[in-house]
């Protein structure tokens, strides 16, 4: 049971916290947002780690890694996301977003030298064909001013800087770094870093904002940042990486949820095929080829069974 609540908070939070990025866009400054988001998250990573006591001195080259793991995982990769939700829905953004699935595979091949199942090709060709339907409409008009899209080029770039950040994240836990103190060490060098890049695109550190923006805001640190990410580690621990990483599969269908309820999303033919083909398509990367078959054996078996059964 706590397995399945903690499921649950990291899908529904996760899901969730495309929309509330919508809330941060427009009044404030994309870099000035985000160095208010990790700024509060490393105050309280850092205050989560005090209390806890936990060992936080490393090496030079651990902190270079830290740094790493600051720009690809707390920095640049959401600065990139944020630029692409400018043009694309919450939905539309997170769908893209659930490719990071695909491009951990190939990365921890070309890092860390894991093989990659043949399943795997099938499910990432299935899940590219799902995107090519989402944005067909776009790409039918191939044009680099098209904002859906220039979105839809940000969002993947700014999952696989992501992508390389999650690389390494396995590097530090290859090195015996627990990770709430990483992340504690991560989050603290993206408010730096953050704070050093609003001074030089000379952005303005301006509090003039809505209350809605304060209130995504906080839900972004404490539940989409601290929350989720310590949820979704306990995850690790209890049930495994594999059956973990199913979050990812689900969180795209709150996001459409709710952008479907709260941004006016508007479902055509493309968007049902393309996205159902993307969710097929992680499915089928995160599904050993032993459960796949032992389904199919047991469908078949499930149908012999009614056909046997006189009418």
């Amino acid at each position: 049971m706590r397995s399945i609540a903690l499921y649950t908070l990291t899908v529904l939070i996760w899901g969730s916290t495309w929309l509330a990025i919508e809330f941060q866009l427009g009044d404030i400054a994309v870099e000035v947002s985000l160095f208010y988001r990790f700024s509060l998250a490393a105050i309280l990573m850092w205050i989560w780690v005090s209390v806890k006591k936990l060992p936080m001195n490393y090496s030079r080259r651990d902190h270079g890694f830290f740094v790493l793991l600051a720009l690809c995982n707390f920095g640049l990769n959401y600065l990139v996301l944020y630029w692409a939700q400018n043009y694309l829905t919450s939905a539309m953004a997170s769908i893209a977003f659930s490719m990071l699935l695909l491009m951990n595979i190939v990365n921890t091949r070309l890092f860390f030298g894991k093989p990659i199942a043949k399943r795997i090709y099938s499910g990432a060709l299935i899940g590219v064909v799902g995107i090519v339907s989402l944005f067909w409409p776009q790409l039918q008009q191939f044009d680099l001013s098209n904002g859906a899209l220039v979105g839809l080029l940000l969002a993947l770039t700014g999952t696989f800087v992501a992508s390389l950040g999650n690389m390494v994240s396995v590097r530090n836990s290859q090195q015996q770094i627990g990770v709430m103190q990483g992340n504690a060490w991560g989050m603290l060098y993206s408010a730096i870093g953050l704070l050093c890049y609003v001074f030089m695109a000379d952005a303005s550190l301006s509090f003039s904002a809505p209350a809605s923006y304060w209130y995504s805001l906080v839900y972004l640190a404490v539940f989409g940042t601290v929350i989720a990410f310590a949820c979704y580690f306990a995850l690790l621990k209890n049930i495994g990486p594999e059956r973990a990483s199913y979050v990812i599969v689900l969180f795209p269908l709150v996001a459409v949820i709710l952008s479907t309820l709260f941004e006016g999303f508007i479902w055509q033919a493309n968007t049902f095929i393309g996205f159902s083909l993307v969710l097929v398509g992680n499915a089928i990367v995160l599904t050993p080829t032993k459960r796949i078959k032992a389904f199919i054996e047991l469908h078949k078996a499930s149908l012999a069974n009614k056909r046997s059964i006189p009418s």
